[in-house]
């Protein structure tokens, strides 16, 4: 008997990963005689549940999984079978762990079990005795994906949607083979944008081509006849007659050189674009490092304890909170009427050319597939919208993201006009001008002579209030905020903002066209900041309160660190602009002195124009020296600066505390939605669950209002 290449796993007791509730996916095997007269047995994942619900792999699936693979083997050995290949049910081949119950894990002994569990099973398809194939032919997902990693040869179907490993972004690792098996099958590079970079960049799903590309599968085919071409496929493989090459495997000179220079580069990047807060990343760099030289009983093993350790800590229950925010209740928005209130919407107008105007006309445009018409003062603005807008419909189809016929038909969907008077037939108008209420009311007092009372008003204001901007309108009740973040493709929020004239029907409309551009909405209450931007007004206004009151810049930034937020305070502000930053901030203290503070700095930055000195590419080089001059400037003499320690509990209190009143005032429905905003729209760490579960657990809830958001509280890392 050839000796094994995997840990050995026999006699370890899994009874802890049982679950009543499990719904098994049952392994069916049948023979398959190939063109040449080979015998292939063919195991078809299935549920019994239609595509909606996908194949899942727990305890009882894999404990008849391994059964079956078992029994393939002794086939195998007695010369009854040449091959044994894995499929899915129509549609899907697996979708991983079941994440309605993992989360519940919460010891390391158990986070161990499972790990070895899929191992044992998983890792079998390569010990049959003769070749394994897996055709993915269908979403696969974490363990799905390593199923298929861990068979002999895989072929995938061209028009599977989605295939990831999303381990890192809910706060483990691929505990099943991923982190040892994909490196060296399609080399470090191509394995850390999968298992990294994709997870990190709001969960990145391939597609069938792209995963085909990187090697993941080596051979693909289209959907109408894709089990039969497979099959065909394999019987080659088995015969000798296809030859399969592996371009993207890595050889001696990549585990060389290229495998620690890209390991090193992927570190750098982690911690400045994410800090070092977050465990999950690192610990599958570490992973993906050693893959270079280990063999796989000991990558398996090393997997085994990372997926444990991770497991057991608090991060994974963090995260497993805040998946099921951006799975479930984004999907279910709190407070949103019926969706057949929702009127139809044929025409878009947009009201302003700049930049975020015209990013605006091409979401519309790209999403809802009607026509859009952009607006301006005079028409070189407009032509200038135009060419923007073109322009980027160019660059979609230059990157294959759409065909010829798509790009001449947005193009033609799209207008522009100096005449409000073209606005006639819209049933949907959002402005994007300055932000300055007498701006916005002059605006939309205008277009409102040219359109039906029917036609729904949206504003993209990010803190005034959206009352106000209806004052001038004659039918207020029309109007919603529709408030984006920037970049406009890129963000998956929309904060929806209902005002108390608001009507059900123009509320409805705003949350179908929401979910048509394919953005996650929470409705709002009518209030400066509505979430995000209160929440981080919070966070700029005491970081530019405590370096003028002597405290270094250096030191809010590390007192800000445990937050893990994607870039410190200072950062944030240079991004959003200075004089932006200021206003937001004007606008907070205004609404609500006695708890957010002006910044007289912050407006002589804002006129000087920098806090950071750049080099020619635009990089932070470091501090301006006249921006730490001015600031300086505004210290008080009775200043007293304080602590990272003493900033951080400030910080931490005072955000709980601004937290708890705007749930006391109904700004959102619960603190499930704060949370929900701001990993949407702030890039708050999934890791981290959210901003309440956080302050819940480092203990500012109770300091602020002598209680928790959540009831026990959520843990995860602090």
């Amino acid at each position: 008997m050839a000796k094994s290449s995997l840990p050995d796993y026999s006699g370890l007791d899994f009874s802890a990963l049982i679950d009543p509730d499990e719904v098994v996916t049952h392994s069916y095997v049948r023979d398959i005689v190939l063109p040449s007269g080979k015998r292939l047995a063919l195991l078809t994942l299935d549920n019994g549940r239609d595509h909606t619900r996908p194949n899942t792999l727990g305890h009882a699936t894999l404990t008849e999984l391994g059964e079956r693979l078992d029994e393939l083997a002794a086939r195998a050995a007695a010369k009854e079978i040449d091959a044994v290949a894995v499929t899915g049910k129509q549609f899907i081949l697996a979708a991983g762990a079941d994440l309605s119950r993992v989360g519940e894990l919460t010891d390391y002994e158990t986070g161990l079990r499972m790990a070895q569990l899929g191992h044992a099973t998983l890792g079998k398809l390569g010990e049959l005795g003769v070749p394994s194939f897996v055709f993915i032919n269908g979403l696969a997902l974490g363990g799905g994906v390593e199923i298929a990693l861990n068979a002999d040869y895989r072929t995938i179907d061209s028009s599977v949607p989605a295939l990831a490993l999303p381990e890192v972004f809910l706060g483990i690792i691929p505990g099943w083979g991923g982190a040892w098996l994909l490196p060296n099958l399609i080399g470090i590079e191509n394995a850390l944008e999968v298992v990294i970079s994709n997870p990190l960049k709001n969960n990145r799903m391939l597609k069938g081509p792209q995963a085909f590309e990187l090697g993941i599968a080596d051979a693909m085919f289209a959907p109408a006849n894709f089990l039969e071409e497979s099959l065909r496929w394999a019987d080659g493989v088995l015969t000798g007659a296809t030859k399969v090459k592996r371009p993207n495997q890595p050889g001696k000179l990549e585990r060389l050189a290229k495998w620690d220079i890209a390991i090193g580069i992927a570190e750098k990047t982690l911690k400045s674009r994410i800090g070092q807060v977050a465990k999950s990343p690192y610990q599958a760099l570490e992973l993906l490092k050693a893959a270079k030289n280990t063999d796989k009983k000991t990558g398996f093993l090393a997997e085994d304890k990372a997926l444990a350790d991770l497991v057991a800590g608090d991060q994974f229950r963090a995260s497993i909170y805040a998946f099921n925010l951006v799975q479930k209740r984004a999907k279910r928005p709190a407070g949103a009427p019926d969706k057949e209130l929702a009127q139809k919407v044929t025409k878009v107008g947009v009201i302003g050319a700049g930049l975020m105007a015209s990013q605006f006309a091409l979401l519309f445009v790209r999403r809802l597939q009607v026509p859009v018409v952009i607006t301006d003062l005079d028409q070189a603005r407009v032509d200038k919208g135009l060419d923007y807008i073109r322009g980027e419909i160019d660059e979609l189809l230059g990157k294959g993201r759409i065909d010829a016929d798509e790009a001449n038909r947005l193009k033609a969907l799209v207008t522009g006009t100096t005449d409000k008077a073209d606005f006639a037939d819209c049933d949907w108008v959002i402005e994007a001008v300055f932000e300055e209420l007498g701006i916005k009311q002059d605006v939309f007092a205008e277009v409102e002579q040219h359109i039906s009372p029917e036609a729904i008003l949206a504003t993209n204001t990010s803190s005034l209030s959206v009352e106000q901007i209806g004052a001038k309108l004659k039918h207020p009740e029309r109007l919603v905020g529709f408030h984006f973040f920037n970049p406009v493709a890129v963000m998956p929020l929309i904060e929806v903002v209902k005002t108390p004239q608001t009507t059900d029907a123009a509320l409805s409309t705003a949350m179908v066209t929401a979910a048509k551009l394919r953005k996650n909405a929470v409705i709002t209450k009518d209030t400066p900041g509505f979430v995000v931007n209160r929440v981080l007004a919070k966070v700029l206004g005491e970081a530019m309160h405590a370096v003028e009151q002597g405290a270094s810049f250096e030191d809010v930034v590390e007192a800000a660190r445990p937050f893990g937020l994607p870039m410190d305070p200072f950062v944030l502000l240079d991004l959003v602009g200075l004089k932006v930053g200021a206003h937001v901030l004007d606008t907070h203290h205004t609404a609500f002195p006695e708890r957010f503070f002006d910044s007289p700095a912050l407006h002589e930055l804002a006129e000087y124009g920098a806090i950071f000195e750049k080099d020619a590419k635009g990089k932070i080089t470091g501090y301006d020296k006249k921006a730490l001059a001015i600031v300086k400037k505004h210290r008080p003499a009775d200043a007293v600066a304080l602590t990272p320690e003493q900033l951080r509990e400030r910080l931490q209190v005072g955000l709980a505390d601004e937290i708890h009143r705007m749930l006391e005032d109904g700004v959102v429905a619960a603190a499930e939605d704060i949370d929900l905003c701001m990993i949407l729209g702030a890039g708050w760490p999934f890791q981290m669950g959210g901003a309440t579960p956080y302050l819940d657990r480092v203990g500012a809830s109770e300091q602020a209002f002598g209680d928790t958001f959540h009831h026990p509280p959520i843990r995860g890392v602090a």
